[in-house]
């Protein structure tokens, strides 16, 4: 009987262990997050030429840090890498076949519009109803250099244009009117002298 005791009590600190450091590997991930300000999200990122181990590595770590931030979609800079590369999940991790990397990608039809809020993961604590397109198809490669064609509608059209644009160095502010723009960007920079970004 006491050795049952035991074992619940090394059972349930292993259990509170485990939870401790699942927290912390979580906060590590979002702290990877690279946010406005940072010179790599401001230029157009490079073309991918080496599809290998580390760059299957890369998607796969990219995909956690967009799980853990609890986001959609993550495009390579955002995590300081100047690479295009975007990874996608409009499920969050809850169906396996809307998890999509693309390479290189290339919209090539962009049509209809929806208007909505929208958030980004390198400008946190901010959303603006910005529109965009309802039915997007973007071309690209995956992470082994196939080819690869999406097709999507709402939510995952939305994605995928504000991560193509991240490609391209561009935010989701340049999406909000100039005043909208200097207010934010203003929030923004109290925020860094407060050190709360």
């Amino acid at each position: 009987m006491v050795n049952l005791k035991v074992e619940l009590e090394i059972l349930t600190r292993v259990r509170a262990l485990v939870l401790r450091l699942s927290i912390h590997l979580e906060e590590e991930l979002v702290q990877a997050i690279v946010k406005y300000g940072d010179p790599v999200l401001g230029r157009p990122a490079d073309e991918v030429s080496k599809f290998d181990e580390s760059l299957a590595a890369l998607v796969a770590e990219m995909f956690d840090v967009m799980y853990a931030a609890g986001g959609v979609g993550l495009a390579a800079p955002q995590i300081g890498i100047s690479m295009r590369i975007f990874v996608m999940d409009a499920s969050a991790g809850q169906e396996a076949e809307k998890r999509v990397t693309v390479v290189n990608p290339t919209i090539e039809l962009a049509d209809g519009d929806q208007d909505g809020a929208e958030g980004c993961l390198s400008v946190p604590g901010f959303s603006f109803d910005i529109r965009r397109p309802d039915h997007v198809i973007v071309r690209g490669q995956d992470a082994s250099g196939l080819p690869v064609s999406i097709d999507v509608t709402g939510l995952e059209a939305r994605c995928v244009s504000h991560e193509v644009d991240h490609l391209d160095g561009r935010l989701l502010l340049a999406h909000i009117s100039p005043l909208k723009r200097d207010i934010t960007v203003r929030k923004i920079k109290k925020r860094i002298r407060s050190g709360d970004w």
